[in-house]
């Protein structure tokens, strides 16, 4: 019996390995995303500095691991076998909401998931015992209040959920003041970061500059060493008692001599043209790196290690009593091997280098909080749009209190047009320090509050509320960041809710089914890591995004101009060989009577619409970036060849719709005489849409011009011929006994064949005259 249980304890070390995979895919958004963003180092040079702060962190993250000892669960309580069927269950758990979570790209909270886990677990087992009739030493009944720490369990979940509006509000608030005392064109190593260099280096003073990001810098340092360095080490061997109440009676003094010292030493390097914020941001990126491993690596191998635990004080004392052993050992607290940390640790940077999963999850907040305007991952709700409709009536309300000297000074330290990013960079270097800075002193606050906050609310808000107070956030982008932000908060809160469910299920079913379910769960375990690391690829960079980021990034407006009739000759081509593909699907899956393909149209139809919008989003942006008076010039024709584009998904919208309709009901079919009339002008429909197609992909055609007016006339040839065609057919309808519902979506059909050739006329005309 004792060699089962140990099978189950090494395979929860094993799947620990795995978690650590997998949480490390996901958290490295927490540590990595600011460093990223603003470009400051090679993404190898960031790893490394990360990886560090994690050795560090791992070191000092031993009294963390009570949280999966007695945090949840009263230990007192449990036998040894309640626990091994907690602790599988959550593990198992875990592992499967987090990887479903990477694949998504959808930032989640490792700490969440543990602890919610953790509670579902143990209250699967209270009721069990509750229901059983359960008492504890004195013969009393035992309760849900004496089965679980409800009172360290509430503080641990209001600690974690409060972290998110405490996160968001404090980086509003900070970057608020930051961007204030340095605007967008604060000078870095003597050179201003604004486009007007030389005019601003003439009005800036050196040293006033260098004294301002010196103090930031050393504020920045001094808290980071605070509260990571000092309050970190508290648990370290060298820190004795004596110690610990020398920093206690002189916190002021340590604090207040730290920030002379650091701030000094910085205001000299900047004057010596050190890159400061690049160090304090480099510097941030190890302290986050620090406390996430020091607060979320209990996340990872605290149940497993709790697990080991209980083991060998089953072999020590259980007499093979798995059922009746209770695990009153777990009440004292974890003394963990160090080399176990170091391990995980190894691991955890391992993971972090070789991950394609990090860098998937790491774009989407990235993307979330960068100053430019760029293509938007998600789409609009309609609570986005009510809180910023609120949001700006509120706005408004509050700027007529304003002065309007004072407010047109603060829309002046706002003006992000003077900012100048660095290549691919998402936002500045003074965003960045905020943000990890901020961050690594919240996660560290939790930590020596022994609260295991999730990194990921804090480090995500952080990044969302200096956003909004860098007015990243447009009315034009707004609303689909807001979704964004929303969308991810609701992924949390779903990894709550599922992971407790789940967990509660999984412990229920180990309870009853005993070795057989614990042995169910683990193959589907190792079934569902393996197939879903196999199925896994990172997506292929769309031609078109690469050409957008590429126009998003460079100052040349011929090069840009260049690069934008590419962009929309592509996305063009795109949309005339999805309207080539579908006419022919809804035309044959109308007349072969087939409703599966013309319900998939209706879909893919929608989505392509919505595609469309985008790009001509991104195509707008891209003409604020070349020659104004080229812009109003080709505008007409674009929106003239963008507008067509869009009438001709309409069109297969107007087509598809009722032959859907007409299919699904199962309506008598057009007549086989008149429908083969039809797919002959079809064909002919397809060949034109094809000839676009070929001549927009080859470049070597020495007419193109000819050609297309070539296809212009030929589209016109056979909208006549259609027009005749659809006479007879209404003729026929009035002198013959011909199916009226049947014969009225075939005369749609043919209009809107009609209509789709028209369209296509208008858009070679439009490309032609914009590309000129």
């Amino acid at each position: 019996m004792n060699s089962l249980y140990l099978g189950i304890i090494v395979f929860l070390i094993v799947l620990a390995v795995f978690d650590l995979v997998v949480g490390v895919s996901n958290d490295a958004v927490n540590f990595l995303n600011s460093a990223i963003g603003a470009k400051v180092a090679r993404y190898r040079t960031i790893v490394i500095i990360a990886a560090i702060g994690i050795f560090a962190g791992a070191a000092m993250s031993n009294g963390m691991m009570d949280v999966a000892r007695h945090g949840i669960m009263s230990p007192e309580y449990f036998s040894f076998y309640d626990v091994i069927c907690v602790f599988l269950a959550v593990m198992v758990t875990d592992v499967v909401l987090l990887d479903i979570f990477n694949t998504l790209g959808m930032p989640t909270s490792t700490t969440i998931s543990m602890v919610f886990e953790l509670l579902g677990g143990s209250f699967a087992i209270a009721i069990i015992k509750i229901v059983k009739g359960t008492v504890n030493s004195e013969g009393v009944a035992l309760t849900i209040g004496d089965l679980l720490n409800t009172e360290k369990a509430l503080s641990v979940i209001i600690g974690i959920f409060l972290s998110v509006a405490i996160a968001f509000i404090l980086g509003t608030v900070v970057q608020w003041i930051a961007r204030l005392v340095f605007s967008f064109t604060y000078r870095v190593n003597g050179t201003s970061t604004g486009i007007d260099n030389l005019k601003r280096a003439q009005s800036h003073n050196l040293l006033s500059s260098s004294l301002k990001i010196g103090i930031f810098a050393g504020i920045a340092t001094t808290s980071i060493i605070w509260f990571l360095l000092i309050n970190g080490l508290k648990g370290s061997s060298f820190m004795t008692t004596d110690l610990k109440s020398f920093i206690n009676e002189h916190t002021w003094y340590i604090l207040g001599g730290g920030f002379a010292f650091f701030s000094a030493i910085m205001i000299l390097l900047s004057a010596l043209k050190v890159p400061i914020l690049k160090l304090v941001v480099l510097m941030g990126t190890f302290a986050l790196a620090m406390a996430f491993a020091g607060n979320d690596l209990v996340n990872f191998v605290g149940v497993p290690l709790t697990g080991l635990d209980a083991y060998n004080d089953f072999v020590a004392h259980g007499d093979g009593d798995a059922s009746g052993f209770l695990m009153t050992s777990l009440m004292s607290s974890a003394q963990t091997p160090t080399i176990f940390l170091v391990i995980a640790g190894i691991i955890m940077v391992l993971s972090l280098v070789f991950s394609k999963k990090a860098q998937n999850v790491v774009k989407t907040s990235v993307d979330l909080s960068r100053q430019d305007e760029g293509d938007e991952m998600f789409g609009s709700s309609g609570v986005a749009r009510i809180l910023v409709r609120n949001s700006q009536k509120a706005a408004y309300a509050i700027s007529e209190f304003i002065p309007k000297p004072v407010g047109r000074w603060i829309n002046s330290r706002f003006n992000a047009d003077e900012a100048v990013l660095a290549q691919g960079a998402a936002f500045d270097q003074i965003r960045a320090a905020v943000n990890l800075v901020l961050a690594g002193l919240l996660v560290a606050f939790g930590t020596s509050m022994k609260l295991p906050l999730s990194t990921t609310y804090v480090t995500f808000m952080v990044a969302m509320g200096t956003s909004l107070a860098d007015r990243a956030w447009s009315r034009e982008s707004a609303v689909f960041r807001i979704t964004g932000v929303l969308s991810v908060i609701g992924g949390w809160f779903i990894t709550a809710g599922a992971a407790f469910s789940v967990c509660y299920l999984v412990t229920n079913l180990m309870h009853f089914g005993s070795f057989a379910a614990m042995s169910i769960a683990i193959i589907l375990a190792i079934f569902i890591l393996v197939r879903s690391n196999s199925r896994f690829a990172p997506k292929k960079e769309d031609p078109l995004d690469a050409l957008f980021a590429e126009i998003i990034h460079s100052h040349d407006k011929s090069k840009n101009w260049t690069l934008l009739k590419q962009h929309v000759n592509r996305s063009a081509n795109d949309i005339v060989r999805f309207v080539a593909e579908k006419y022919l699907t809804i035309t044959d899956a109308f007349f072969h009577e087939e409703y599966r393909p013309l319900k998939r149209a209706t879909h893919e139809i929608e989505t392509m619409r919505k595609q469309l919008k985008r790009q001509r989003r991104k195509q707008i942006i891209a003409q604020r970036r070349i020659d104004p008076v080229l812009a109003v010039e080709r505008g007409t024709w674009y929106f003239l060849q963008h507008t067509s584009l869009v009438q001709m998904l309409y069109c297969l919208k107007r087509m598809n719709d009722p032959c859907c309709e007409h299919i699904g009901n199962n309506f008598t079919p057009v007549n086989h005489q008149y429908a083969d009339e039809f797919l002959s002008y079809r064909n002919e429909i397809e060949q034109l849409l094809q000839r676009v197609i070929n001549q927009d992909t080859a470049n070597n055609l020495a007419e193109p011009k000819r050609m297309d007016e070539l296809v212009r006339n030929d589209a016109a040839t056979v909208q006549s011929k259609l027009s005749d065609y659809r006479k007879r057919i209404i003729s026929d309808i009035h002198t013959q006994s011909l199916n009226i519902e049947s014969m009225t979506v075939f005369l749609n059909l043919i209009q809107e064949s009609q209509e789709l050739l028209s369209a296509l006329r208008h858009s070679i005309r439009g490309r032609n005259r914009f590309m000129e």
